[in-house]
């Protein structure tokens, strides 16, 4: 990556070098004398998501667009898929200044941020499109402001989520056409006490299990069937130990990419704002192709010998009638994040 970033930033220069100076695009593009002053600086960021996930793709064009802005005075050395640690270790290392920057899912962040437990209210973004949710995630709102306060409490910095109304799916060994077939379903979740408290909810009898543990524990049968974004289910090859992908839609596919808070406020306002523009050119870049990713990945697995299950509204309907499931959505709204899913609905439906 390091040898990678430093040939970018030669070409950078030269090309930079090469052109007319002294318009307001000059001042705009990479090498430009908002940097010329600054000393180099080199961060370190990382996630643990599948190999070719988006998040993994996110991270890596973020750590390629800084460096082209600011034409190689601020670099990324970037680790993918595990490298430096799980998802909790990371942001651990993140709160320490160790490591400046995680790109993650939101379920994990929860140990860490209670308030990020708004991602996790059953199926609360299914009724709108990427767009609406794009606006009031990365958007000025009342939401996305209490949010980043939360990050500040935590000693971080949130930068930023990519989405695109894309879904957690179940792979499982057993057919899943109806909500009874759930029952008695051991599943594999992330740790995280709000998924284990809706799987529950439904009938089946979810377990924390430890990411590279996983696709040994399908094979072998010590659980039946796991949740994941279809893509993490391909780069996981799921498709040779599970039978059917059920389109359960229960999680918006989302990941957060946020910096430690000490990092940030360390950092020139050219480099901040450098950050600030990678991300926000990283995420209008994958956008538009997560929804074909998910197609994609989701034929793969039915290629490679797996049963896809849609459902229509009822289905979806009938588990947000039942009881057990409404109070898992009271528990997180009222006594979680202090009624921010009250806020999020409101921004949504705007």
């Amino acid at each position: 990556m390091k040898k990678a970033l430093a040939l970018i930033a030669a070409l950078i220069l030269l090309v930079s070098m090469a052109a007319c100076a002294g318009s307001k695009e000059d001042t705009q593009t990479v090498g430009s004398d908002a940097y010329a002053d600054l000393k180099p600086l080199e961060l370190v960021g990382a996630d643990s998501t599948g190999k070719g996930a988006a998040g993994q793709i996110f991270g890596e064009y973020v750590a390629s667009r800084v460096a082209e802005i600011t034409g190689g005075k601020l670099t990324i050395d970037y680790h993918p898929n595990g490298e430096l640690g799980g998802d909790a270790d990371l942001i651990r290392q993140m709160q320490s200044n160790d490591i400046q920057l995680v790109v993650c899912q939101t379920a994990p962040i929860v140990s860490f941020i209670p308030e990020m437990a708004v991602f996790d209210l059953p199926m609360v973004f299914s009724k709108y499109s990427g767009d609406t949710i794009d606006k009031v995630l990365n958007g000025k709102n009342d939401f996305s402001t209490s949010l980043s306060s939360a990050y500040d409490k935590a000693d971080l910095h949130l930068l930023g989520f990519l989405q695109n109304a894309t879904y957690r799916l179940t792979t499982a060994k057993r057919d899943l056409s109806s909500l009874a077939d759930f029952k008695g379903l051991q599943i594999r979740t992330m740790d995280n006490k709000n998924h284990m408290a809706f799987w529950q909810a439904i009938g089946a009898e979810p377990t924390p299990l430890a990411w590279a543990e996983l696709y040994i524990a399908l094979q072998n049968g010590t659980v039946d069937a796991q949740e994941n974004a279809a893509d993490t289910c391909v780069g996981a090859s799921f498709q040779e130990v599970q039978d059917y992908l059920a389109c359960t839609n229960h999680i918006l596919y989302c990941n957060q990419i946020c910096m430690s808070k000490d990092a940030w406020e360390s950092l020139d306002p050219a480099y901040q704002a450098a950050i600030e523009q990678a991300v926000a050119d990283a995420i209008a870049y994958m956008r538009p192709q997560l929804e074909q990713i998910d197609k994609d990945n989701k034929k793969i697995l039915e290629d490679g010998g797996m049963t896809v299950i849609e459902y229509g509204a009822d289905f979806f309907d009938e588990i947000l009638a039942l009881p057990a499931v409404q109070a898992v959505y009271d528990d997180i709204n009222d006594n979680q994040i202090s009624g921010l899913g009250t806020l999020l609905v409101n921004e949504l439906s705007k």
